[in-house]
């Protein structure tokens, strides 16, 4: 049975309201975090994560994506050292961020799963919330939403456009806010880990699978080691993958914007006719070379969205990896505070109502 069968195997054991999770899963939450440039904050991340109780036990999955520090170095250690199951995974190079979580997803084990930054600006006494919300609501996807977010100035501009154009281009609840701090359920886990493409955005995925989506407001903590390792042309890049990977808007819009040049030529030609008769001599060069640039400049823009399409299902078709795997540290099979002996639900005094 493949990877795939047994996840929805899996997800089709979904356990009732306020039940622990099924035996189908060796573990109720799993927690995909991507590394790059954390070497100064996953360890606190992975030492506040061992200390939480989640209904059916918890598991942590590190996926360094070709990260330049030495977090590889620490994530091997927490690996060797970890009170909780850990697993880790280390890509080959950087494939970005979206990449580095589908590679996580693949060997999450959990009935959920959270996938969260490595930065500590969602502090992790907030797994719980969000875990409880996703496991009694019986949601398929929990976002989270922030009073008041802790990034730059830039950063928060760019994150308001990306949403702005996902509402545009996703099928996707009307003002939801998209964030990597989200939880998921098996069964879209399984369905989303079936993508191959080199260019994956989980959003996009999640919104092809399911509605029964939901969000809660949680905190957001300024960032407590470095900066942010978003830089625009990773955001243009983002925006890149949503447009043209999951909506064919952008086609559509060159469509548009050719029907209305065309137009514009048509009006032209009526002036110019018009002043032909009036005044016997059209004018000359500044509204020829205007009108040509126009154009010019129109079919350049429809021709490189074109491109980028063809470019993108050209590299797909050649087999550009999604993330080339360099080393695999599976989780062990302890059995400690993370995993089997966590409280009921009814002994919990955590547990969301």
């Amino acid at each position: 049975m493949g990877f795939e069968d047994r996840r929805l195997a899996a997800a089709l054991a979904v356990p009732a309201i306020g039940q622990p999770p099924s035996p189908t899963y060796p573990v109720g939450l799993s927690i995909v975090v991507p590394v790059y440039r954390g070497a100064a904050t996953v360890g606190r991340l992975v030492e506040a994560l061992s200390a939480l109780r989640p209904v059916g036990g918890l598991e942590v999955v590190l996926v360094n994506d070709g990260s330049p520090d030495n977090s590889g170095d620490v994530c091997r250690a927490l690996a060797a050292t970890a009170r909780i199951p850990l697993t880790y995974i280390e890509h080959a190079r950087n494939y970005g961020e979206h990449n580095a979580v589908m590679t996580g997803l693949r060997h999450a084990r959990g009935a959920y799963v959270i996938t969260m930054d490595d930065d500590l600006q969602n502090p992790p006494e907030e797994v719980i919330k969000l875990y409880d919300h996703a496991r009694l609501g019986q949601w398929d996807v929990v976002y989270t939403r922030y009073a008041e977010k802790q990034h730059e100035g830039w950063r928060n501009l760019g994150s308001r456009f990306a949403n702005r154009v996902a509402d545009a281009l996703l099928d996707k609840p009307k003002g939801l806010y998209l964030c990597s701090f989200r939880c998921m359920s098996a069964l879209v886990v399984a369905e989303i880990a079936k993508y191959s493409g080199p260019y994956p955005y989980v959003d996009g995925l999640i919104m092809q699978v399911t509605q029964r989506i939901d969000s809660i407001e949680v905190v957001h903590l300024a960032r407590a080691e470095g900066r942010s390792n978003y830089t625009m042309k990773r955001l243009i890049m983002l925006w890149m993958n949503l447009a043209t990977n999951f909506s064919i808007l952008p086609l559509r819009l060159a469509i548009f914007a050719g029907v209305a040049m065309g137009i514009l030529g048509l009006i032209g030609a009526g002036v110019v006719v018009a002043e032909a008769l009036v005044s016997g001599t059209p004018s000359g060069w500044a509204s020829s070379m205007t009108t040509t640039l126009l154009v010019a400049g129109v079919q350049f823009l429809i021709l490189g969205v074109l491109g980028e399409y063809v470019g993108r299902a050209f590299l797909s078709a050649n087999g550009k990896p999604q993330g080339v795997v360099r080393q695999l540290i599976a989780a062990s099979d302890r059995t400690d505070a993370g995993a089997a002996e966590c409280p009921s639900p009814s002994d919990r005094k955590d547990t969301i109502a």
